[in-house]
């Protein structure tokens, strides 16, 4: 079973959520906190798998629960659960690895399908060797939530390289720099850096399309994993 914290300032809300929970085989609601002091002691003392995590609390913003977590040895992942739909806060938890967000009003069948992916994700081998790339697929995703210390030039950011590693991996074609950077939220000129040092470090590959005028223009797609 799968151990679910639910967090949500509203009382009813929290209710009909942990209901939800209930309907989807493979998940057990352990607790429920309706603030982020009570979601802190709570995520301390059932040490639940998976938190689904309201942004709007009436002591903190979310995202400060899940940077407490993020630097504890807590190995619980996260799932927003917010009618917050503006892209920076979406972003935002993105870089702190949460693995979805699910804007509110929703439907059972809208938190199922997700709870049934992260399930899935969560599945493989925990220990010893994989067997076949989608074990190694699934293992990377479940590790999202804590994300990995990378080596990048001095002036880069981690949570920043992340998003643009996300970005270019989920691009169905190659992406410029001033597209990536449209997508991520930031300049065209720190999209490069970024795409530049995945392509030096073989994450992705660059190509030229020449126009008829001008310096041909640079596109990168996503090659490792």
């Amino acid at each position: 079973m799968i151990d679910v914290l639910v967090v949500d300032d509203d009382f009813n809300i929290a209710r009909v959520h942990c209901g939800y929970v209930r309907q989807v085989p493979g998940f057990q609601v352990v607790g429920t906190a309706h603030t982020g002091r009570d979601a802190v002691t709570a995520l301390t003392e059932l040490r639940p798998d998976l938190v689904l995590l309201d942004l709007y609390l009436p002591d903190m913003f979310g995202l400060e629960v899940v940077t407490w977590l993020r630097g504890t040895d807590l190995e619980c992942d996260v799932l927003v659960i917010s009618a917050a739909n503006d892209s920076a806060a979406i972003r935002a938890c993105v870089r702190q690895g949460v693995v979805n967000y699910l804007l509110k009003p929703f439907n059972v069948a809208d938190l199922r399908d997700r709870l049934e992916l992260y399930a899935a994700q969560r599945t493989g081998p925990d220990t010893g060797t994989v067997h076949s790339q989608s074990d190694v697929d699934r293992l990377l995703t479940r590790t999202t939530s804590r994300p990995a210390a990378t080596t990048l030039p001095k002036g880069l950011s981690g949570h920043t390289a992340e998003l643009v590693s996300h970005t270019l991996r989920q691009a169905p074609d190659t992406l410029s720099a001033a597209e990536c950077g449209t997508q991520v939220g930031i300049s065209r000129g720190s999209a490069r850096l970024y795409l530049e040092h995945l392509h030096k470090t073989g994450k992705a590959e660059l190509s030229l399309r020449y126009h008829t005028a001008g310096r041909p223009e640079r596109r990168y797609r996503w090659v490792s994993g």
